[in-house]
């Protein structure tokens, strides 16, 4: 990149403010007061982000006399849950070709799932009047490379054949770029019905809502310190009290969970975004984009992009970043460098957008498991339950998610607990420094294979045969 694009295109992040975009609103919600004393309950659920939400407000709506208390050891929505993309997808399998590689013989009853939970979502918007600027406009894969078009073509025909395609087109270089103009776009994966857009927070703030009118009791800037048994039931000491509880849902995803065997299983990842300011009429009639859809693009180090309600363009990916030891903190969530070459590679994509500033950049951590979906299980004779790594598709799967866990705590044989998916966990991390070296390692190789015609080196298809990897 020559230096003077590289000034040109930084230029535009020069009055950008580092913190998350949907969660600058002046609509936010104060917080609810911290637990002080003791609690007892039916069910506690610890995390409020979208696991613990839909996992409240399902409980809830399955038997509304059920006594649930929710715990947030900070804001609700202030992580992941937050400041995501807002693409909240039906695929509970982080996308079709890892689910069709790992779990074959089930992945069209985990379609059917899928697909069911989205519409559940969206009815549960409607429902509870969860004002989330909810858009069923599907997702585009594109292709920015000839070989990329070449495998999304191949990728289609394969989808044909085994009954997968129902509601998803192809389109050859001059269909995509139609739908959105971009001179990198050389074919694209029209997903019509199986992705819709939203507003993150104000899906994590709808959710709080309507949990508090269902009765919820919610405790926010309350960490749960730790989980024991306690008679026939669990208790959870936090800073100035304590809740006893039935049953547990733990829904904290990236963040030390209370169950400690089950760290092994995530690491986190950090993963970062820029948001422009608002497209005027002109600079959106450049682009097309008239249906709105969602957009990732088809290499190892993908970008995924999308319109807000008020026609800004959220554009985030590419870099994948792993602290050494998996540590989570705050100053890792800003990242100057990530966002210079977002801005490059924006500007690449969009070149009629140049002039365009960018308002907001920000990053976190996401947690991620080998396999890249969530895994499930339970603790403490059944009286615990957890779901984690989603690896960055948890806005709509989470809900399946919660589903899943008041299943299990319940003691249930469902659709959902028979699943492979569900009762088989990914393999475990290795401790440091073989998850940092192998981390590593497999970030340059994915690089290398984006650089050299999509080839992978014998790492990765070792990895690939292990059923292992890294990813966003």
């Amino acid at each position: 990149m020559a230096p003077s694009a590289m000034s040109r295109w930084t230029k535009a992040l020069s009055e950008a403010q580092p913190v998350p975009y949907w969660l600058d609103d002046p609509g936010r919600p104060h917080p609810e007061p911290a637990l002080t004393g003791a609690e007892t309950c039916d069910l506690l659920v610890v995390g409020g982000g979208y696991s613990g939400l839909w996992t409240a407000l399902n409980a809830k709506e399955r038997d509304p006399g059920r006594d649930v208390v929710l715990l947030e050891g900070r804001e609700v929505g202030w992580a992941a849950s937050g400041r995501n993309g807002g693409f909240c997808a039906a695929s509970l399998t982080h996308g079709l070709p890892n689910g069709l590689t790992r779990w074959p013989d089930e992945i069209h009853k985990l379609q059917e799932l899928g697909a069911r939970n989205l519409d559940e979502i969206e009815k549960a918007v409607a429902r509870h009047d969860l004002d989330c600027e909810f858009e069923r406009t599907g997702e585009i894969d594109v292709a920015t490379e000839t070989y990329q078009a070449r495998e999304l073509r191949d990728w289609y025909g394969e989808l044909q054949e085994k009954g997968l395609a129902d509601g998803i087109d192809f389109l050859d270089a001059e269909a995509v770029r139609e739908q959105v103009a971009s001179p990198t776009f050389e074919a694209g994966l029209w997903d019509r019905r199986g992705v819709a857009m939203l507003n993150p927070a104000k899906l994590v703030w709808g959710l709080k809502r309507a949990c508090r009118r269902l009765g919820v009791r919610v405790y926010e800037h309350t960490p749960a310190l730790d989980l024991k048994p306690y008679g026939a039931g669990m208790a959870v000491r936090t800073p100035y009290g304590s809740v006893r509880a039935r049953k547990v849902a733990l829904g904290t995803n990236i963040f030390p969970n209370l169950v400690r065997r089950v760290r092994a299983y995530t690491v986190p990842v950090y993963d970062y975004a820029l948001m422009t300011e608002p497209l005027s009429g002109e600079q959106l009639a450049s682009v097309g984009w008239r249906n709105r859809q969602g957009l990732g693009d088809s290499a190892n180090q993908f970008h995924y992009f999308r319109l807000s309600a008020d026609n800004r363009i959220l554009w985030g990916g590419y870099d994948a970043v792993y602290p050494y030891g998996g540590r989570v903190r705050a100053e890792y969530d800003d990242r100057p460098e990530t966002y210079a070459k977002l801005a490059g590679h924006f500007f690449t994509c969009f070149p009629q957008l140049e002039g365009v500033r960018f308002t907001h950049a920000w990053g976190g951590a996401i947690d991620t498991c080998s396999r890249f979906s969530a895994f499930y299980g339970t603790a403490h004779q059944g009286k615990v339950a957890y779901a984690a790594g989603y690896t960055g598709l948890g806005v709509g799967a989470t809900r399946f998610g919660a589903d899943v866990m008041l299943d299990l705590l319940a003691g249930q044989d469902t659709e959902r607990t028979r699943l492979e998916m569900v009762r088989k966990k990914p393999l475990p991390f290795p401790p440091e420094p073989f998850a940092w070296t192998g981390i590593a390692l497999t970030k340059w190789s994915l690089a290398r294979a984006d650089a050299h015609g999509g080839r992978r080196n014998l790492w990765l298809r070792t990895m690939d045969k292990l059923g292992l990897g890294f990813d966003s």
